[in-house]
Parts: structure tokens; C-alpha cells; sequence
């Protein structure tokens, strides 16, 4: 798949933007905060109907303006599609296909995937666990776009039972809530487990391949002993775990058991990777798990975008070739650096100045 035109519209720096777009290499030129990463963003939204910079909409939207929109033709398999997305301030979202409205955003998903790698990832590695869950569920809802629905439901029944916790409620409020969160838990978790089995095997042989000497290892930490990829027994076992604690959480007013408290955990040789490995093996970290992302999406038929977003500079010779090896895989990548000089020679693709919100052709 490749995007054949983007359009934004009071979306960040721009106010309008209208930019063709060919398949292979596209690289942004600029200085930092001129608006090559908001572009970057844009494309992300369309893939997972949120931000992977910021957690709101509203930064989203220019200063002034009630709404933004981001438009795309996408092209695969000879077929195009034009994506619409309104993005509100004070109402919901709405969007479009073909000019035909949806009667949720969450239709869209599955059109556009691509797959991101940027400074922050190192975050992934030295952050904490809430940054690892992101970068499952996002993948999660890559892979299936379904899950956007099972992440939201589960966050929605998680949200009213902290509420009900909080002030008290009776135990009686409490068992629908409870019921919800088992149900969309338990499916959540079994998702999470199956991606991290079906992506370890690229994960480690994409550490390995970037001529690191200690072996990698993924694996997925649940807060709840013995859960699996059986939403059944998923079930089971959180509806026990809730009851054990039941007191404790009416006593702390917040929900102690679920997949909101997970994480994954990474492992060099026998050491886990947060506070044990060096920076550069930290970086190799990070950009195994974005290179395992694209080949496991790969490899299941898809053909996902890729993004390399002012990452160049911060990386050593080897894991650049790395980069410029797997943008050649691509169908279609985005490049962006604040130098020229950072990009690899052997890099090619047609290059545009970004300046001041505007978007000039070199």
C-alpha cells in the first residue's frame, strides 16, 4: 500500500497542506519544529485513529480553528481509496470513505498501517511499563483492526469501576463493571500474548541481525499467575484474582488486577534490559522491536507504511545500513532529518524543503 496524496487542513502547523506523494522514499528536510514530524503524525493518525505523540486530540487541531482534517488516498492492489477524517474539539470524530460517511471512525482502520521508529522509542526501552502496553495495543490494532473496539471497551469498564471504587460504591454497582472488565480483560490479554509469541521470533532475529553478540528475549508479564491466549480460562482466572482483592481495592479505590498493570518485559542474555544495557544496545532494543513490528505485518500479507522520523542522526553506521536496508523493502517510507548530511548516501528519494508550515519540493 502507498498514500498517493495527503491533504491537511488546520492540522497542526498547516493550514492547508496539499501534497502529492510517490511510492519508495519520501524524505522532509528541516530544522526541528518547522513541521516535518507533524506530517509524520498525520499519517500515524490515519492508521490508528490517534496521536503517537500526545495522548488528547486538541494539539492536534491549529490554534483558532474548532476541527482538522486529514484526507489520503491510498492506493493497493490497484485499488484506491480517499480516507477522511474530521478531528473535533468539543464532539466526536467523524469520518469518511469515498466520500460516503462511516458510522464509526474505527471503519477506516485497516486501510493505512504503517510502522513508526523514532527518538522517543527508546522510551520503549527505558521508560515504564505504560509506554511497552501502548506499543502492543497499537500493534494489536494494526494486526486487528477489531481491537480497537476490545481496547476501548476494556478502558470505558475500567474508568466507571475506578469511579464506583473511589466513592464507595456498593458491591452490587460494582458487578457489571466487574463482568465487563473480565470479559474485555481476559480477550485483551489473550491478544497481547498471542502477538508477543507470534512477533519473538523477528524480534530476536532482528537484534541479532544488527550485530549485537548477546541474544534478545520478549516475553509478556501479567500482574495474574497462569493467563494464556484462552480467553476462557482468562476469564476464570481474573474473575478470581477480583474477588481476592476485592477489599484491598475497596480499601485503595482503584482497580488492582488487569492488563492495564501489565508489561513486557526485555531481556539481554539473562539481564532484563531496563538498567542493565548500555545505550547503544538500549537503541538496537528499540529498533529490533520497530523492525519486528514491519516484518511480522510483513509477513502475515500486509505491505505497511514505514517511518523513520529524525532517527539518522542518532545512530551509528551499522544501524543506519539496517534502516536504508529495510526502507528499500518498503512499498513505501517517510524519512525526515534536520540536516541533510545526516541521511545515508546510498539513501535515495525525492526530498522536499519544510520551512514555516510550507512543504517545497528540492
Amino acid at each position: 500500500m502507498h498514500i498517493t496524496h495527503l491533504s491537511l487542513q488546520d492540522f497542526r502547523s498547516y493550514k492547508a497542506l496539499e501534497l502529492p506523494l510517490d511510492p519508495k522514499q519520501t524524505i522532509f528536510i528541516g530544522d526541528n519544529g518547522e513541521g516535518k514530524t507533524n506530517i509524520i503524525e498525520a499519517i500515524m493518525y490515519l492508521s490508528l485513529l490517534s496521536s503517537h505523540r500526545v495522548s488528547q486530540d486538541v494539539p492536534l487541531i491549529k490554534l483558532g480553528a474548532e476541527r482538522a482534517y486529514i484526507r489520503a488516498k491510498v492506493l493497493q492492489d490497484d485499488r484506491s481509496q480517499l480516507i477522511e477524517l474530521e478531528i473535533n474539539t468539543n464532539k466526536t470524530n467523524r469520518a469518511k470513505v469515498n466520500q460516503n460517511p462511516v458510522r464509526s471512525q474505527r471503519e477506516i482502520l485497516g486501510i493505512t498501517q504503517a510502522i513508526a521508529f523514532s527518538p522517543e522509542d527508546l522510551d520503549l526501552v527505558r521508560g515504564d511499563p505504560t509506554e511497552r502496553r501502548a506499543f502492543v495495543d497499537q500493534l494489536l490494532i494494526q494486526r486487528n483492526p477489531r481491537m480497537s473496539g476490545v481496547i476501548t471497551d476494556y478502558e470505558r469498564a475500567l474508568k466507571q469501576r475506578n469511579a464506583l471504587l473511589k466513592s464507595r460504591a456498593s458491591i452490587q454497582s460494582l458487578e457489571p463493571w466487574d463482568e465487563h472488565l473480565i470479559k474485555f480483560g481476559a480477550e485483551l490479554v489473550a491478544s497481547r500474548i498471542e502477538l508477543i509469541e507470534a512477533l519473538k521470533t523477528f524480534f530476536i532475529a532482528a537484534y541479532k541481525n544488527l550485530a549485537e553478540k548477546k541474544p534478545a528475549g520478549i516475553s509478556y508479564k501479567s500482574n495474574i499467575d497462569n493467563l494464556s491466549n484462552n480467553r476462557e480460562t482468562n476469564q476464570e482466572l481474573l474473575k478470581l484474582k477480583l474477588l481476592d482483592v476485592r477489599d484491598q481495592e475497596r480499601e485503595r479505590g482503584i482497580t488492582l488486577v488487569g492488563p492495564h498493570r501489565d508489561d513486557v518485559l526485555l531481556s539481554l542474555g539473562e539481564h532484563q534490559v531496563k538498567g542493565y544495557a548500555s545505550h547503544g544496545e538500549s537503541w538496537s532494543i528499540a529498533l529490533a522491536l520497530r523492525l519486528s513490528s514491519f516484518q511480522l505485518l510483513k509477513e502475515e500479507g500486509n505491505r505497511p507504511i514505514l517511518i523513520l522520523d529524525d532517527v539518522f542522526s542518532e545512530l551509528d553506521e551499522t544501524r543506519r545500513e539496517k534502516l536504508v536496508q529495510l526502507a528499500e523493502e518498503a512499498e513505501q517510507t517517510f524519512i525526515t532529518v534536520a540536516v541533510e548530511s545526516d541521511l545515508p548516501k546510498n539513501l535515495n528519494g525525492v526530498r522536499y524543503l519544510v520551512k514555516s508550515g510550507t512543504v517545497k519540493k528540492l
